[in-house]
């Protein structure tokens, strides 16, 4: 069997990461970068504050500070429950009550991995026509949108939509290091490109920030979208810090209305049915 990587190895490896030398984690930790190189190499043992210290200078990820407490030979500090855990019901609760109140615009929430964990009425409204065997669960949220049997063939503007997708994922990954999300972006990589891709990756940027959505509706109408991400900025336990919540704005009068009459005419035929 296979032995972990030693505490210091899991150092050296999250303070490279984030291109951090011995001297600046030191001086962020206000420890001398003699003893801080001796941790790495293993000739001293840090201490439990320590190691916390440590992982908060290099903004560990909450599942890789378990992971280098254990490593130091402490037990984990940090919870991971699912989301219906009878603990975590207030937090379940304010986010199923953000995805309700952002009605009718589209809202969901994402695991770590970008797998769907909850949504509000209007996302099934937007995922009509895509392959069953993309929406059976767990579903994928970047898969569904960039596989051509997914939303890709109504994403109006795909090629920059989908270098948006890739780079984001790409920035996660460098900040986590998380190796299937690491096999996902290898996945999406592999994804046919649609012409032009390369081209025109950087049109449509709103102030180098957004970057629109444009979606084609089934009537043939194209519906006009930016996003933002909510996370758990304080969160303590490991599901809450890697929830988020991407919630859709509309760029124009027309998606609002749009999105206003499809929300009626579900509500009608709920209400009717």
């Amino acid at each position: 069997m296979q032995r972990p990587p030693p505490f210091g190895e899991h150092l050296r490896h999250w303070r490279q990461r984030r291109r951090m030398s011995q001297l600046d984690l030191a001086n962020h930790a206000d420890i001398s970068t003699r003893h801080l190189s001796f941790v790495e190499t293993g000739r001293a043992s840090p201490s439990r504050e320590m190691v916390l210290r440590l992982a908060e200078r290099l903004d560990v990820p909450l599942r890789e500070r378990n992971a280098l407490l254990v490593a130091a030979g402490f037990a984990p500090m940090y919870r991971e429950r699912p989301l219906d855990d009878p603990a975590l019901a207030p937090a379940r609760q304010a986010v199923l009550a953000i995805l309700k109140s952002h009605e009718p615009n589209p809202a969901l929430a994402v695991d770590r991995h970008w797998n769907l964990v909850a949504a509000n009425a209007m996302v099934p409204h937007l995922l009509e026509g895509a392959d069953a065997a993309l929406l059976a669960p767990p579903v994928n949220v970047l898969k569904l949108s960039l596989h051509t049997r997914g939303l890709a063939p109504r994403i109006v503007n795909l090629g920059q939509w989908r270098h948006h997708v890739l780079e984001r994922l790409r920035q996660q990954v460098n900040a986590t290091g998380d190796p299937v999300l690491e096999a996902l972006l290898a996945e999406l990589r592999d994804y046919p490109q649609p012409p032009g891709a390369d081209d025109t990756h950087l049109e449509g940027e709103v102030l180098g920030v957004v970057m629109p959505l444009q979606f084609r509706a089934r009537d043939g109408g194209v519906h006009s979208f930016i996003s933002t991400t909510t996370v758990f900025g304080s969160a303590v336990d490991i599901t809450l810090q890697e929830l988020a919540l991407e919630t859709f704005f509309p760029m124009d009068e027309a998606t609002a209305s749009a999105l206003r009459a499809l929300a009626a005419a579900a509500a009608s035929q709920a209400a009717s049915g």
